[in-house]
């Protein structure tokens, strides 16, 4: 049986850059996957960079390696991840002062700039200025998600790598506690090392391993269930990419994270729904319109089709306040779960439990700081110290 360096669960964008990175400093990597048809949250994501965004040391530096590296990474992928630049239109509801909201963001590296309901009909003549009483706006970048991910695993696997589209089942251990390999439910593969870049499944796939203690507070995750309307290409065409000003899901997750102990009941649902009514264009002409937020604690949770319906309906109403032009756009609601950590930093390091295994997940802004924090986790585990990586560590 062969023998790897290193096992990478989960084909997201998490996954995919990671196992390029480790394939790309000569570690022999295998990239797991359960679904040959991805159907995670990478697929169903709005493909946002929000570099301007940084307010902490910390995201200060890796939003800033992340858009360098956007830019340069279809040149070194030799794919085209569609990275872009565009107007963000941050909408401010009629009922509430712009000022204040604008007070807000006055501690992002890039403060947005505030707008005149005019104004921001102007750059985004789609909008329907009654509902608004102004608009914040400021560079964004943005990429087709799916399409990096795939060039990551392309690149990837012209450097040597592997993927297999196979069901994780659980690790393979010793008695000494050293992750050996994993069980999948085709066969076991071996390796030094394995890397959960699961998502939303990384808390329960830790849980039902029996390495998720409730009492240790280092590596706790949780995850959202999400849901959104996608669309095939249509005729109408947006010039910027618009969200609300003020959004709800960072305030969905915390609250969630307050009472660890009913995270332990199943199918328990912490806090109320909550809706971010935006929506981004892709280049092909697609819309991503969302989103709601869910905490439910059970991630097989089954949405049935009277739920999803109520569902499609409460995002096509709020969208349509904001653009009445896609009432009526052609589209298919999804799901997906959206992982998180209660201090909104990422979990990138060595599990202590088990030697061998190590988790990268937990991201909240994942498509900007996967990429430069994949480099450091492979210069990390070829002897380099990060200071970064220190204060992402499951031990922190």
């Amino acid at each position: 049986m062969k023998n790897y360096d290193w096992i990478v669960i989960g084909a997201g964008i998490t996954g995919t850059a990671l196992a390029y990175e480790l394939t790309k400093i000569g570690c022999s990597v295998l990239l797991l996957e359960q679904n040959q048809i991805t159907d995670n949250a990478t697929v169903y994501s709005y493909g946002g960079l929000p570099y301007w965004a940084a307010n902490t040391p910390i995201t200060q530096k890796l939003y800033k390696e992340g858009i360098t590296r956007h830019r340069l990474l279809s040149q070194e992928l030799m794919a085209d991840t569609q990275f872009r630049e565009l107007d963000l239109i941050l909408t401010i509801p009629h009922d509430i002062n712009p000022e204040i909201i604008h007070q807000s963001y006055q501690q992002c590296a890039i403060p947005p700039g505030l707008l005149t309901v005019q104004e921001a009909c102007k750059l985004e003549p789609l909008l329907h200025g009654d509902f608004l009483s102004g608009a914040l706006t400021v560079k964004h970048g943005h990429i087709h998600p799916q399409k990096t991910a795939q060039a990551y695993i392309q690149a990837m696997l012209n450097l040597g790598g592997e993927i297999q589209f196979q069901q994780f089942l659980e690790l393979t251990t010793t008695a000494t506690k050293k992750c050996t390999g994993v069980k999948t439910n085709y066969t076991t593969f071996s390796s030094d090392n394995v890397v959960v870049c699961a998502g939303g499944i990384s808390r329960n796939l830790l849980q039902n391993m029996g390495i998720y203690s409730n009492s240790y507070d280092g590596y706790k995750i949780y995850f959202s269930h999400a849901e959104m309307i996608k669309t095939p290409p249509v005729y109408i065409k947006l010039n910027s990419l618009v969200l609300p000003a003020n959004l709800q899901r960072l305030q969905l997750e915390m609250a969630s994270t307050h009472t660890e102990e009913l995270w332990n009941q199943p199918n328990y649902e912490i806090v109320p729904p909550i809706l971010d009514s935006g929506v981004v264009q892709f280049l092909d002409g697609s819309l991503c319109i969302g989103q709601i937020s869910r905490i439910f604690t059970t991630p097989e949770i089954t949405v049935n089709s009277t739920n999803s319906t109520s569902s499609e309906k409460w995002l096509r109403e709020s969208i349509t306040q904001i653009l009445p032009s896609l009432a009526n756009v052609p589209g298919t609601w999804h799901h997906c779960l959206v992982a998180f950590t209660a201090d909104k930093l990422p979990l990138v390091g060595a599990i202590p439990e088990f030697s061998g295994l190590h988790i990268f997940s937990g991201f909240s802004s994942p498509l900007l700081i996967v990429p430069p924090l994949a480099v450091r986790f492979a210069k990390w585990i070829s002897g380099k110290k990060d200071d970064i990586l220190a204060q992402l560590s499951p031990e922190r």
